[in-house]
């Protein structure tokens, strides 16, 4: 290598007795964490040449071969092992440089991200946190809805709410509450296939609908309670909750759900057969994030927005479907939490003009 070219990779890439440049050991950090050049620039929208010519950069930066190509991906050398735990460091300090900058920033004000189940983001949490937006005018609220775990300690939000405990010991985690879970079944479906009379009849002479995706238990419950094999029984399989409340309120077959879904609109009947499970819901932080005003207004909300004792249908004790509005004792209707989605009967609008001809003209 020529002193020229190490001059060059030194200006660009490290200097002796500077940090080396954060992009190059984010990129170094992301190739080796997926092991992968052309997964990783799917990961980062980058071409996979660009990654291999930084990671050459970095290379040449310390003198040394950090990974080796293969068929199947790369492998780190002795050295670049050495890298990825220093880069590890580097990120976990710039995520608490991070939340110490939004520590700084004017309260009430910015960006709150939060990461939730779908079910429970796009069925409860989003018709609250229109009136949680409208307290906090000032605030952007980035709701990301999906059935993974969101990763906080990379930042990918300020607060996740899951069905699954954390297991992360750098976290703060809260028991929220409890989703109850029942079998239903749509008018529809009834009228089709008869009323379910229980665990034999549905296997004998019914269909199902599951949902298999991360944190739902779908597939767990049926290895376990099923005893037969999906095709010719489960006629449709979801990973959404959307589409599996559909599916169920469609007509499709016997679906489990939350014990509130029917205050959502839909005459789905609860199945009284034994077949119920219940998930607790935990809410997931990481410690310094409730030191930002905004961040923290946002986990007090959640919170209030998970009491058992104002809606008992996330207390641990189970109440029946057909109890919720007997078990509900805010001021405010039932009907009123779900009205985005349950068609509520309005009183009959009068023309203006009609009341003015009704009353003679003045």
């Amino acid at each position: 290598m020529h002193s020229g070219e190490r001059r060059g990779a030194h200006g660009g890439a490290h200097i002796p007795g500077r940090m080396a440049n954060w992009d190059l050991i984010r990129i170094f950090l992301e190739v080796a964490r997926i092991g992968s050049f052309r997964a990783a620039a799917e990961q980062l929208n980058m071409s996979a040449n660009f990654l291999s010519k930084r990671i050459a950069l970095l290379e040449r930066a310390y003198n040394t071969t950090l990974l080796t190509r293969h068929v199947d991906g790369i492998r780190l050398t002795r050295e670049g092992q050495q890298i990825l735990e220093a880069a590890k460091r580097m990120e976990e300090a710039s995520f608490g440089l991070e939340r110490a900058l939004n520590q700084a920033t004017p309260a009430l004000s910015g960006e709150v991200r939060l990461a939730v189940t779908e079910g429970l983001g796009t069925f409860w949490l989003a018709p609250r946190l229109v009136e949680f937006q409208r307290v906090y005018p000032g605030l952007l609220v980035d709701l990301n809805c999906e059935m993974r775990s969101a990763d906080l300690l990379r930042l990918e939000a300020d607060a996740a709410v899951q069905l699954e405990m954390p297991e992360q010991p750098d976290l703060k985690r809260l028991k929220l509450g409890r989703l109850h879970i029942m079998p239903f079944v749509s008018p529809s479906y009834v009228e089709i296939y008869g009323m379910p009379k229980g665990p034999d009849d549905i296997r004998q002479n019914h269909r199902i609908v599951i949902q298999d995706a991360e944190q739902t238990k779908g597939k767990e419950w049926f290895d376990l309670h099923a005893g037969r094999e999906q095709v010719g029984f489960v006629a449709m399989r979801n990973n959404v909750s959307t589409a599996h409340l559909w599916s169920i309120a469609k007509g499709a077959g016997i679906g489990w759900l939350p014990t509130y879904v029917p205050a959502l609109g839909d005459p789905l009947i609860p199945l009284d057969i034994g077949y119920k499970f219940e998930l607790d819901i935990w809410l997931a932080y990481h410690p310094d994030a409730k030191k930002i005003p905004r961040v923290r207004q946002l986990i007090d909300w959640i919170v209030q927005s998970f009491d058992g004792r104002k809606y008992p249908w996330f207390s641990d004790e189970f109440v029946h479907p057909k109890d919720l509005q007997r078990a509900y004792k805010d001021a405010e209707p039932l009907v009123n939490l779900f009205a985005g989605f349950k068609k509520v009967s309005r009183p009959k609008v009068v023309p203006l003009l009609a009341k003015r001809s009704s009353g003679g003209e003045r």
